[in-house]
């Protein structure tokens, strides 16, 4: 097992192209106490595991409340046992919508997803097809403008609390001073930009984290889910596993993890099968403090698709 930290993907993206189970819990059910903040309003850690079951064992562990993080103290729930939710047979009459908008940038993997899909209509899962959900090309500038103002303040306040003197626009100019070392490949674009940011009263903010609500939210996931009765919307999690390129950048180019991690909402992904020798994850979210219906229905999955296999050290990927 191991504790991933999350802002838009960093869980249950590495965990959809490592073959593993990652969820990225409902804002407020773990305690952020002592990670380096990026976004207040969606920063979260979570379970990364070989199975569901051992991620609900993990995450039993981290819920709770702490009186450090304001987030938690607003949580609706207890201290849950959170295995208690797994079924086998948790596929059976669980409403589950597809967001096609997260389709198409892999033509194997989509195959592979209308696998799942056809897989878990058998299992007697009611299957609404399509559902939408507003564009990510919508959400994606409003949540650039939210995530630069809550790194530089919460920034600033976790280097204020833990006793240094230091605050963003000293790391900006440390690096700029040993760019050598610091920063042979990559600059620092985003440190610079967030410190151009006022406060978080500012109206350009506010004004951006509304929208984003709105977008993810109101106008997304739970009119999704008001609307088709659904218990979770399913989607492939992430594109496969890219090559690291230190010229151009990454090459990610497709994946499921913008609505539910701007709403603060849960997402879990589950290993789904292989394409060209790689790992492919599928993604099950919803509604806020919604982890014990999302675990059932992905341990369902998992439990009747045994797409998981063991880590193998390939000098290639299969073509």
């Amino acid at each position: 097992m191991a504790v991933g930290t999350e802002t838009d993907g960093s869980i249950v993206s590495p965990a959809s192209v490592n073959g593993i189970v990652g969820i990225k819990p409902t804002v407020g059910l773990v305690s952020r106490s002592g990670i380096v903040p990026i976004s207040a309003s969606q920063d979260t850690a979570g379970p990364m595991a070989r199975t569901v079951r051992e991620a609900a064992i993990l995450l039993s562990v981290l819920s709770g409340v702490d009186a450090e993080d304001a987030a938690t103290t607003d949580a609706r729930h207890g201290q849950i046992d959170y295995t208690r939710t797994l079924d086998a047979k948790g596929l059976r009459g669980a409403r589950l919508g597809i967001a096609r908008k997260s389709f198409g940038f892999n033509a194997d993997v989509d195959k592979l997803m209308e696998d799942c899909i056809g897989h878990m209509r058998r299992e007697g899962a009611e299957i609404i097809d399509p559902v939408e959900l507003p564009p990510d090309s919508k959400i994606g500038e409003q949540e650039q403008e939210v995530l630069l103002y809550e790194f530089k303040a919460g920034l600033n306040n976790y280097l204020k609390r833990r006793g240094r003197k230091e605050t963003l626009a000293d790391l900006i100019e440390f690096n700029q001073r040993e760019s050598s070392r610091e920063m042979p490949y990559f600059k620092q674009e985003l440190f610079e930009q967030a410190q151009k940011k006022g406060p978080l009263t500012e109206t350009a903010y506010l004004n951006a984290r509304a929208e984003c609500l709105r977008l993810t939210r109101t106008d997304g996931i739970d009119a999704a889910v008001a609307k088709h009765r659904l218990d979770a919307l399913v989607a492939p999690t992430s594109c496969l596993a890219w090559l690291t390129d230190w010229i151009n950048g990454d090459t990610a180019n497709g994946g499921c993890s913008t609505p539910p991690a701007v709403a603060g909402y849960p997402h879990i992904t589950v290993p789904a099968g292989f394409v060209h020798g790689l790992p492919a994850g599928i993604s099950f979210f919803g509604l806020a403090w919604s982890e014990p219906t999302l675990l059932r229905i992905a341990y369902g999955f998992e439990q009747t698709t045994k797409a998981r296999r063991e880590p193998q050290l390939l000098a290639t990927a299969k073509m």
